[in-house]
């Protein structure tokens, strides 16, 4: 069984960045991905980033979020920039031995989930 831990979420006003880091507990799966979710709704795709480096951004983080990998240290990232008080969500890790895609469905491995708060 393969445990991812995520780390870095906080309390940020608009503007403001915060990185957030996903440790698998084994090896770096081929396929990651962020995805973050608020009370009442499902969980929306954020990043996804595949074994060869290509990544995949919602429309509404282009330009502002950077997802990237670090295989040596099993270490997902997430970089966020320029945030809006619309990024406030719980933000989970995800990760699947085989292509995934978007949906939230097909990825076996989750972390637990970090908060994130953007104030206005």
């Amino acid at each position: 069984q393969v445990q991812l831990l995520e780390s870095g979420g906080g309390s940020v006003q608009t503007g403001g960045s915060l990185r957030l880091s996903c440790t698998a507990s084994r090896y770096s799966f081929g396929y990651m991905g962020w995805f973050r979710q608020v009370p009442g709704k499902g969980r929306e795709g954020v990043a996804r980033i595949n074994p060869s480096g290509t990544t995949y951004y919602a429309d509404s983080v282009k330009g502002r979020f950077t997802i990237s990998r670090d295989n040596a240290k099993n270490t997902l990232y997430l970089h966020m920039n320029s945030l809006e008080p619309e990024d406030t969500a719980t933000y989970y890790c995800a990760a699947n031995p085989i292509y995934a895609g978007g949906s939230p469905d097909r990825y076996s491995y989750w972390g637990q989930g970090t908060q994130v708060t953007v104030s206005s």
